[in-house]
């Protein structure tokens, strides 16, 4: 017995010994280099600290402190995620379900609705020099460049030509308005230019995810990180319902006509922006923690996606129990929060997945998962009949007086017949947000508003690249390996192809799937690295430690930061 456990503890210290792969000298190195790292941070949290609060006195002396106090923090904010942007890449995943929630809370400035950017746009530009200094591809795959060039260029022609020609063409009087004689107040350049930041400002994320999403543990905190996101927002939107119900918020009162069916500002409560609770006329549009009920409804479907995914990829049962009550609360707040589109997408979505990532057949995972599910939406909907029953009826009443597709090809009709010259009326003329800068025309469908900025020219640009993002992300997929993760890089292109081709609303020109979109396209094309690298991993014998160190340096060749 001695002899046996001395050979088990021998094996024990020898498997020890094998498994580390760090020798005194290297961890003595990586304890050097956390040292300096605090250093540096320590060193640029003051540096940041001076020249920030010497700011802030100069910014306060000139506005008050309504500009001084966004102007130090943006300062701060902008300087420590350009330094570090894998770490503010995270910070910009969380900021944006809660930008609606915390710039109604510190007071609407305009200012604050650039917040978000002051976490990316650094990130981008960090990612960018050091791709560039590397002589790496910031564009990536290489599969998207060509059309994504294309409709950047078709882009610009629309902003030099169009929205030039009409800055510099002012209005001459007794001649009507029109491509070339903008309003008197317009800033047509600005207009242009604030339209190109929402068409493709946010496509650089792809680069992003793929390049700072380091392996598989970056992978995992993000799809979890995720998972609690979503879980919060749902928590706080049927709080949200619940305070209305009984009469913490007071919602849509003491107003008439026209009013009673608009959401409003001076009915928020406590979360998002503005909402519409008059159940006397039965109407309830809910923001949750989002600027506008729309925004809570279109990031309510997105989360469907990431919730599926989790529910049947992640190899921990606790994640996965978490990440099927997110999706029960995401069920949940389709049918309170009112909003007819997210009660129609979010099951069609769930079931999508099931067909097309082929979970159905996982019957392992399917039947225990999709029953405990189905258990909890009983007893939420046994719960709330009434509630259920109204939803279903405006959903369907809704149908009836505007069908989808007719409306769809009306707004198509609309457009073709306003829009001034093949390259579009000028970029941002259908841009809700660009309005700051000049007149803007409402389009409520996403493929007649690019039809009205950029004509059928870049139409059909941005069908060639959103058709190369998705065949990309399609093939990635399927190049995967690993079960688990190629049940997420599914759940990746399968929303990918939904948000491509949809085009009933303007989804991907406002948060969340302004950003969800890209985030998507740069997991789906980081996955099969981080599947590689699995494997390689996972190579027994001799070879595992010489294989597992050149696939490090080609994994090394491909980062830039």
């Amino acid at each position: 017995m001695a002899k046996t456990k001395r050979k088990s503890q021998g094996k024990k210290k020898q498997s020890k010994a094998e498994t580390s792969t760090l020798s005194l000298k290297e961890e003595l190195a990586q304890k050097r280099k956390a040292a300096q790292a605090r250093k540096e941070f320590t060193s640029l949290i003051s540096k940041l600290l001076g020249s920030g609060l010497f700011l802030g006195m100069l910014l306060f002396l000139v506005g008050g402190i309504k500009i001084a106090i966004p102007g130090v923090l943006g300062i701060v904010v902008i300087s420590l995620c350009y330094k570090y942007p894998r770490q503010a890449l995270f910070a910009f995943v969380m900021y944006v379900p809660f930008a609606g929630t915390i710039i109604y809370m510190l007071g609407n400035s305009p200012i604050l609705q650039l917040a978000k950017d002051a976490f990316y746009v650094p990130v981008a530009i960090a990612l960018w020099q050091t791709c560039k200094k590397q002589n790496q591809p910031f564009i990536v795959p290489k599969a998207i460049k060509t059309p994504l060039l294309i409709l950047f260029g078709c882009s610009l022609l629309t902003l030099m030509f169009i929205n030039g020609g009409q800055q510099f063409n002012p209005p001459i009087s007794n001649v009507p308005v029109g491509i070339l004689t903008p309003p008197s107040n317009d800033i047509p350049l600005g207009v242009g230019i604030l339209g190109l930041k929402v068409f493709l400002g946010y496509l650089p994320l792809i680069s992003c995810v793929y390049y700072l999403i380091r392996n598989k543990q970056d992978f995992i905190l993000l799809s979890r990180l995720q998972i609690v996101l979503i879980l919060i927002c749902g928590i706080l939107g049927v709080i949200q319902y619940i305070l209305l119900t009984i009469g913490v918020c007071k919602g849509t009162v003491g107003v008439s006509g026209d009013a009673l069916f608009k959401a409003s500002l001076e009915a928020r409560c406590f979360f998002g922006g503005a909402l519409l609770y008059t159940p006397e006329q039965g109407v309830i549009r809910l923001p949750g923690t989002f600027v506008a009920p729309w925004q809570w409804a279109w990031f309510l479907i997105s989360s469907t996606f990431f919730t599926f995914a989790t529910t049947f990829s992640d190899k921990s049962i606790i994640w996965r129990l978490v990440s099927l009550v997110a999706l029960a609360l995401v069920f949940v707040n389709a049918v309170i929060s009112g909003q007819r589109i997210a009660l129609a997408l979010v099951p069609t979505c769930f079931v999508l997945l099931l067909l097309l990532t082929g979970q159905i057949g996982n019957l392992k995972r399917f039947i225990p998962l999709v029953g405990g599910f189905a258990l909890i939406l009983v007893i939420a909907m046994a719960a709330n009949p009434v509630v259920v029953q109204d939803r279903m009826d405006s959903f369907v009443s809704r149908w009836n007086a505007a069908p989808p597709q007719a409306f769809i090809v009306g707004q198509f009709e609309d457009s073709w017949k306003n829009v001034d010259t093949p390259i579009g009326s000028g970029l941002g003329r259908a841009t809700n947000s660009a309005r700051v800068m000049g007149s803007t025309r409402l389009v409520e469908t996403y493929y007649p508003k690019l039809l009205y900025e950029v004509g059928i020219v870049g139409v059909l640009a941005f069908l060639g690249l959103v058709t190369s993002i998705t065949i990309a992300a399609f093939k990635a997929h399927r190049t995967i390996k690993n079960r688990d993760l190629r049940t997420y890089g599914a759940s990746m292109w399968v929303f990918i192809l939904f948000i491509s081709y949809n085009t009933y609303y303007y989804p991907l020109d406002v948060d969340p799937v302004a950003v969800y979109y890209w985030l998507c396209a740069g997991i789906a094309f980081k996955l099969p690295v981080i599947d590689k690298q699995e494997s390689q991993e996972e190579i027994p014998g001799n070879q595992k430690g010489q294989k597992k160190r050149s696939f490090k340096n080609n994994l090394n060749s491909q980062v830039c930061i």
